[in-house]
């Protein structure tokens, strides 16, 4: 009995050094980028088995690591600068793109987070050309909504003095609707539901007034001012900013 017990204590022990040995074997000076089955070693793997383990990017997902990976080869995360202030837009007067960009400090090591996007896009419209002459303008949607919110009914129902020149009344601009989205007759609030009885084909007439009137101008954005009759202009619901379409001066 002694002698089998000394006999295994002593093979316990020999089993124990080896788990020391090969746990000396593992990634040492042994870290690869990326899946890699050249970057192989032998020892004791981080899921508790013996035998051969790796030391490349991929070993965590295959879940075959050796055993010291995490210390050999620690997982660096990409770092990357701040963003750039934004471009001006490719093209003015018109709709177009600007763009910003980040670069790469660091690049991700050893499986760690990889880089985020490095560059971003946006819209963007620009009202002024190189020469800073006025333009593009005719881009902007008129933003419109029902007659039931205009001032002048309501101001010639309290008072039968009210005359159009105590206050700028605004004007009158006629459009042929060329389109519009089928959200506009999906629409059924009531303060909204006037969006339904938009049609292609019909002229519509659309005031400006206070306070969609720009005070220094005298006049509302998208009301296509200096545009000729075939250019295509847009316009969007107040209220519902997916009601929108297009109509011809």
């Amino acid at each position: 009995m002694g002698g089998a017990a000394l006999s295994g204590a002593l093979w316990l022990g020999l089993l124990w050094a080896g788990a020391g040995t090969g746990a000396g074997g593992g990634c040492s000076e042994r870290c690869c980028e990326g899946r890699d089955a050249a970057c192989v070693s032998s020892g004791w793997r981080e899921d508790g088995g013996y035998g051969s383990c790796y030391c490349d990017g991929g070993c965590r997902r295959a879940g075959d690591c050796c055993h010291d990976h995490g210390q050999a080869c620690p997982a660096l995360p990409c770092v990357v600068g701040e963003w750039s202030h934004w471009s001006g837009c490719a093209e003015q007067c018109k709709p177009n793109l600007r763009l910003r960009r980040r670069y790469i400090q660091q690049e991700p090591k050893n499986g760690g987070e990889p880089c985020p996007a490095l560059e971003e896009k946006a819209g963007c419209l620009e009202y002024l050309t190189h020469q800073g002459q006025d333009c593009g303008h005719e881009h902007v949607p008129a933003f419109i909504t029902t007659s039931e919110y205009g001032k002048e009914r309501k101001r010639r129902a309290a008072s039968s003095s009210w005359s159009s020149d105590k206050e700028e009344a605004g004007y009158c601009v006629e459009f042929k609707t060329e389109s519009l989205s089928h959200y506009c007759a999906l629409e059924n609030r009531p303060y909204a539901r006037w969006m339904q009885y938009l049609r292609e084909g019909h002229t519509v007439c659309v005031a400006c007034q206070p306070p969609a009137m720009n005070t220094d101008t005298h006049r509302c954005s998208g009301d296509g001012h200096n545009a000729d009759g075939g250019k295509i202009l847009r316009w969007e619901a107040v209220g519902n900013s997916r009601c929108q379409g297009t109509w011809k001066k």
